[in-house]
């Protein structure tokens, strides 16, 4: 089994549990993604030597591990000084930005993100942002920075929670000339757990094929949720062997490079 996820707190002691964690379960990994906000340690507007620093961490932890795939931040309203770190942290070989809106306290459609995102784009760097759909609208502010920037790629994490059914209006969307959403996964975490074996699964997997099987990823939202209950979850699903190896790891592996 192989599938990608993603681990912060202590450095090199979150990681070597949570390869732990995953051995014990008899799991394999094809890549972890690492980053070092959340919970409490959040990227805090104007905070940027903490913001370096956290960077600096995951970006040598990295380089002593292969398999690891350094996830940057950034607060999107520092402006200039974002975009200054964003250009840093690319030149030492990071390629996702992960932000947030609601724990970091900014607004999906400021200009400020849409900047901060079609730069990422620019230095070939992926932007992974929260889609939970933790209040109304959420979704559709993401839909919209998407479509505003179609040169950078996007994972949305979670795929809208109970909300994703939004998502199903991709299908409808690439009717009209130049609306490929090319650019735009999803990952999983969290919500395949409400959905596998539930009333709404025959629907979660519409949606999947909705937004394109090519564009789904697997993680497990550690350590919130254990690699081993995601997993467990995903393969009650009712897809395809061919179906699953894509999320499970081969997706990520392409839109990485790895």
């Amino acid at each position: 089994m192989s599938s990608n996820t993603k681990t912060r707190r202590d450095g090199e002691t979150s990681l070597q549990q949570y390869r732990d964690d995953v051995r014990a379960a008899g799991l394999d990994l094809s890549g972890i993604g690492v980053m070092w906000f959340g919970g409490p340690h959040q990227a805090r507007q104007g905070d940027l030597a903490k913001i370096r620093a956290g960077n600096d961490r995951v970006i040598a932890l990295a380089a002593k591990h292969p398999d690891v795939l350094p996830i940057a931040t950034v607060h999107p309203y520092d402006g200039d000084a974002a975009l200054a770190e964003l250009a840093r942290v690319a030149a030492a070989g990071v390629k996702v930005l992960k932000i947030h809106a609601h724990t970091q306290g900014f607004d999906v459609a400021d200009p400020r993100v849409e900047a901060l995102a079609r730069r990422a784009g620019e230095l070939g760097i992926t932007v992974l942002m929260d889609n939970a759909n933790i209040l109304p609208g959420d979704s559709e502010k993401l839909f919209n920075l998407v479509v505003r920037v179609p040169k950078t790629n996007f994972i949305l994490a979670h795929i809208g929670g109970l909300n994703f059914r939004f998502w199903n209006v991709l299908a409808l969307a690439r009717t009209a000339d130049g609306f490929g959403f090319d650019n735009l996964y999803f990952d999983i975490s969290a919500t395949v757990l409400l959905t596998a074996d539930s009333p709404l699964e025959d629907e979660f997997i519409w949606t999947l094929r909705n937004v394109g099987l090519d564009h789904v990823l697997l993680g497990s939202d550690y350590p919130q949720i254990g690699l081993d209950t995601t997993v467990e979850a995903f393969e009650r699903l009712d897809l395809t062997a061919d179906e699953k190896a894509k999320i499970r790891s081969g997706n990520a592996m392409k839109l990485f490079g790895r």
